[in-house]
């Protein structure tokens, strides 16, 4: 396949998402990971609808970008007015891009009803528009809004806006399903008509997501003859999102096998995807596709068989071509094999009907059944195994803690105060500790008292705390299961406690968390002595 062109609007049509809104240091930080990756064009934002924008466009001047073009947003001229004396094209000039993205109306219901002109006059927007900004030395990109719908209701006016642009002199012209509706067959046809209109310029796709189909859309439209794809970062956008560059880069890349300029980079696309979650303060979302952390992660007990022989046999690409990896479940529906993999991560080598998988696998129903699910508990699973195998030593033994909850009168503050007592290497400790609430005050006090023996555990970060009602019907006397995610800026590991008192199955994911950490510790200095 020839040469396919990334524009990237997750700056723009990106932060119209709802919950998305980045700074301009954000901005800046974006566009310089995504032109290490190698996307092709950057669009920074609409120039003329607010100052944060033109700030940004601003301060990339002495941002120097290694590939990537930056293009500036905005639309065509008014109608009744020159192309010189419209403030939107001013600002795209201004914005110092050397790209200029500008939308026009396809559809007759937006040129009428919207925008109140004339066919004729949207025709004449579109062309004195693109030629304006040519005449001032930008590369010119036309986006077609609406195309496809306005195609659908009169598609040879669909085609006239493209022709305006076209012969007016635009580097590109590029179809939109704005309204992200449009079935993969219908974008095909279109496209094909397109195509053979226009083969003398670049086409381009910009889909969005209300039908869940932007990305079969895109790669439709590429097979189509579109050769610049248009979207966001983890799918970010307007309503339920723009076109997902995640899911149409490795689509490209390595099921259609186009020839792109971040395909040699192509394993730093999850790391892209965290880090622009972490950017935008969003949880990242498991289940995406090549870059999720549940892409690659087998859970039935014939999965994991099978993929432990044959990863292609559940495994539509390599997890690592991506900068992923397999992850192995454990729950009631795991086999042996789940456990034989499993514990191969923990340096520890099964024989397929050893009796010690077995034992596990009992321990593993048992608990399940009441309540525990180790999916996202991967370090008490690993315990699990150590004990069950009586590899476990323990690295402190609880002898007892209280935890007391104190408010004055209705206006002020609760305050909770924990004390805990255990024995290390036969010395018992007794402390305290003051919390935000229970669990916090018995994590001060744990680390307080174990750090004197442990100082590592100081780098331990408890990064979320989940909590699920099991039995809601019970009301109060309900089971509760307590999920902890914890790191130590190295590693991240999760774990879980399940008890009818929410305080003791916070406390035992929360010992869980500590001693995963204590384990890992003393894993590496056994492998560093060998």
């Amino acid at each position: 396949m020839d040469k396919v062109i990334v524009y990237d609007t997750t700056l723009r049509d990106g932060a119209q998402g709802e919950g998305i809104s980045f700074s301009v240091p954000a901005k800046i930080r974006i566009a310089r990971c995504l032109d290490e990756f190698g996307i092709d064009y950057l669009e920074g934002g609409f120039a003329a609808s607010n100052p944060k924008d033109m700030e940004f466009f601003e301060a990339m001047r002495t941002v120097p970008l290694k590939h990537a073009k930056l293009a500036a947003f905005g639309s065509t001229r008014r109608a009744g007015v020159t192309a010189g004396q419209d403030a939107g094209l001013a600002a795209i000039l201004k914005s110092g891009a050397p790209v200029a993205t500008i939308f026009g109306k396809s559809w007759l219901l937006h040129v009428e009803k919207v925008l109140k002109t004339t066919p004729e006059e949207n025709l004449a927007m579109i062309a004195d528009s693109v030629r304006y900004l040519k005449k001032h030395g930008k590369e010119v990109i036309y986006d077609a809004e609406h195309f496809f719908d306005g195609y659908r209701d009169d598609p040879d006016y669909a085609m006239q806006t493209l022709a305006a642009a076209a012969e007016a002199g635009a580097d590109a012209l590029v179809p939109c399903d704005t309204n992200g509706g449009r079935l993969t067959s219908e974008v095909a046809e279109i496209m094909a008509a397109v195509a053979a209109r226009f083969p003398g310029i670049r086409l381009g796709i910009h889909t969005h997501n209300d039908a869940e189909l932007a990305v079969a859309n895109t790669l439709a439209a590429v097979q189509a003859g579109a050769r610049m794809v248009q979207g966001t970062i983890n799918g970010y956008g307007e309503r339920t999102g723009n076109a997902n560059l995640c899911s149409i880069i490795p689509g490209l890349a390595l099921k259609l096998g186009a020839d792109m300029a971040c395909k040699p980079r192509l394993d730093q696309l999850r790391r892209v995807s965290v880090l622009l979650d972490e950017i935008a303060d969003q949880r990242p979302l498991k289940s995406r596709p090549y870059v999720g952390e549940s892409a690659f992660a087998h859970k039935a007990g014939m999965h994991v068989d099978a993929v432990g022989k044959v990863s292609k046999s559940f495994e539509h690409i390599e997890p690592a071509a991506v900068g992923n990896e397999r992850r192995i479940l454990m729950s009631e529906l795991s086999g042996a094999s789940n456990v034989r993999l499993k514990a191969g991560e923990m340096g520890l080598a099964f024989q397929k009907d050893s009796p010690e998988v077995k034992d596990v696998l009992r321990k593993l129903e048992h608990l399940e059944k009441n309540g525990y699910a180790f999916e996202s508990a991967d370090a008490s699973f690993k315990l699990l195994v150590q004990k069950v195998l009586k590899k476990h030593v323990p690295f402190f033994e609880l002898q007892g803690f209280s935890v007391v909850v104190q408010k004055a009168d209705a206006a002020s503050k609760a305050t909770t105060v924990a004390t805990i007592k255990v024995s290390v290497n036969g010395q018992t400790e007794l402390t305290a500790g003051e919390g935000d609430g229970p669990v916090d005050a018995l994590n001060v006090a744990l680390r307080k008292v174990l750090s004197r023996f442990y100082p590592a555990i100081d780098s331990v970060v408890l990064e979320d705390y989940h909590v699920r009602i099991l039995d809601p019907e019970t009301a109060t006397q309900a089971t509760t299961r307590v999920l902890i995610d914890s790191s130590d800026g190295h590693d991240r590991w999760g774990t879980v406690g399940v008890s009818g008192n929410i305080i003791e199955a916070s406390w035992e994911a929360l010992v869980d968390s500590v001693e995963y950490k204590l384990f890992l510790d003393e894993q590496r200095r056994q492998a560093g002595e060998k």
